[in-house]
């Protein structure tokens, strides 16, 4: 069964194919940093990062581009507001400080940095480079009046609006600068002349005058340099897909470039089946998030929900999430107790819990998984269908361990860590800080094992010392039957899980 996306574009869930075998190019609209992280920008990076993941363990190398636009109309106004009311935070510090909230709000929900994070304000030279190959194929003009303004002319483009599947003359006025200079209301601005009310260092050189890049070359130019001129998927909210995303995908082509070969994007967030917005001041931020649930639940919850569906949030369904996530949790820790119990030694015990136990941190393959887990991330990444396999397995593994059973606990867990590896959810893995409560850390060669081994090691050492071989052995032969070698050198004992 080959990987299946809904494609924004074609509007259908088409089959996904590298342009590269084995390797996948992604570019993720990041956030303009002028104010703090909310609850939408965290589920839009979460969305991505598990599609990564999850390509990542069907052997994919995976190339994933998030953006940060750091220079725009809202990001000098918030200054300027700031500067009026007697703060004294210029324009580049605000959005330096917004863009460090941003990364540690994803940093905390297990959000892996992307493969590239590039500023918009360290590309321009890309992005004037662009606007004058769309000047040179005739699909850019610089304004009328004068100014340094450069627009993108939507009337010479035949396809603009095929994203969206809008005709031109349906269309809303570009909303991102004014009118003056335009040919028309509907072209938008490709670089923006620099205004006298704006500070001298939010304006750059160019073939036209001072300015700055509009908000919609800023991708486009950042995507191109990254990824090249085409490459498999670009991703955003569903907010960004008009008149961003199309305007994007418009300039792009217009430049010669095949750019994006599928386009997804996710859903938006609602609170109490309203839309989010500050003007309702219903705006869940990251902070408050982040201290009303465990980091790890907030992630369970956030991706939860299929990406395209409206994530309605509620304090009852994270709290419902509270509940589902403690209950593998649970299993995990009623697992490793099992295992350790049953075995002929605790040294015994720990070997065979580390090692079907054991985090994958990163390393699990699709083999690993269940089929049934596996058809629903094939099937567009479908989270809550392999939620239900998870927590099938999770009552499957309980079942079993209420039974005695022990090859079924050990092959239920195996599955269980495999999948929340998959969904980056495993609590004692190191990008969760073994998270858990779990007797042990997970891990091959864990701190727990190594105290334990380590004390025989010792133990034998001065059974030797003493001439005491029959207990010296005895203890090879102990560790031997629980997967543990012991190899001596000149150095000491090392031992080591066969």
């Amino acid at each position: 069964m080959k990987q299946r996306i809904y494609d924004s574009r074609a509007q259908e869930i088409v089959e996904f194919t590298p342009r590269v075998a084995g390797e996948i190019g992604m570019y993720v609209c990041g956030p303009t940093v002028q104010s703090e992280s909310h609850i939408g920008h965290l589920r839009s990076a979460l969305v991505y990062d598990q599609m990564r993941r999850w390509f990542a363990a069907t052997g994919h190398r995976v190339t994933l581009i998030r953006n940060v636009t750091d220079i725009d109309d809202k990001i000098l106004e918030k200054s300027q507001q700031g500067q009026a009311a007697g703060g004294f935070e210029e324009w580049w510090a605000l959005a330096y400080r917004i863009e460090r909230e941003f990364t540690a709000a994803y940093e905390a929900i297990g959000v892996l940095a992307p493969t590239y994070e590039p500023r918009a304000t360290a590309n321009i030279r890309e992005m004037i480079a662009l606007i004058e190959r769309l000047i040179e194929r005739g699909h850019a003009y610089p304004a009328a009046d004068g100014s340094a303004s450069v627009y993108f002319d939507t009337a010479s483009w035949p396809e603009y609006g095929a994203l969206t599947r809008q005709k031109r003359d349906q269309m809303e006025d570009a909303a991102d600068s004014e009118p003056v200079g335009k040919r028309d209301p509907r072209d938008f601005a490709l670089w923006k002349a620099h205004r006298e009310s704006e500070p001298d260092t939010a304006a750059w050189p160019s073939p036209w005058g001072l300015g700055r890049p509009g908000w919609h070359i800023e991708c486009s130019a950042m995507a191109s340099r990254y990824l090249g001129g085409e490459f498999d998927i670009h991703g955003g909210g569903l907010d960004l897909r008009f008149p961003h995303h199309e305007n994007e995908m418009a300039q792009s082509t217009a430049a010669g470039y095949g750019f994006a070969r599928h386009w997804i994007h996710n859903g938006l967030v609602n609170t109490g089946g309203q839309k989010m917005s500050k003007s309702l001041g219903n705006s869940l931020f990251a902070s408050e998030l982040l201290q009303a649930a465990r980091p790890i639940v907030l992630r369970y919850y956030l991706g939860s929900a299929h990406y395209r569906s409206v994530l309605d949030y509620s304090a009852e369904a994270l709290e419902e999430a509270e509940t589902a996530f403690s209950r593998v949790e649970s299993f995990l820790d009623r697992a490793w107790r099992f295992v350790v119990e049953t075995q002929a030694n605790p040294v015994a015990g720990e070997a065979h819990a580390a090692l079907y136990l054991g985090a994958h941190n990163g390393s699990t393959s699709s083999e690993a998984l269940p089929d049934a887990f596996v058809a629903a991330m094939l099937d567009d990444f479908g989270v809550p269908q392999a939620l239900a396999v998870l927590h099938g397995a999770v009552r499957a593994g309980n079942t079993a361990i209420d039974a005695g059973d022990a090859d079924a606990v050990l092959a239920r867990a195996g599955e269980v860590v495999a999948m929340l590896d998959v969904l980056g959810i495993d609590p004692r893995s190191e990008e969760w800080g073994g998270s858990s409560t779990f007797e042990a850390s997970a891990g091959g060669e864990t701190a727990a094992l190594d105290a334990l081994v380590g004390a025989l090691i010792e133990q034998r050492a001065q059974a030797r010392v003493d001439k005491d071989f029959a207990t010296s052995d005895a203890i090879r032969d102990r560790l031997l039957e629980a997967g543990i070698t012991l190899e001596d050198n000149p150095t000491g004992t090392r031992w080591s899980l066969t």
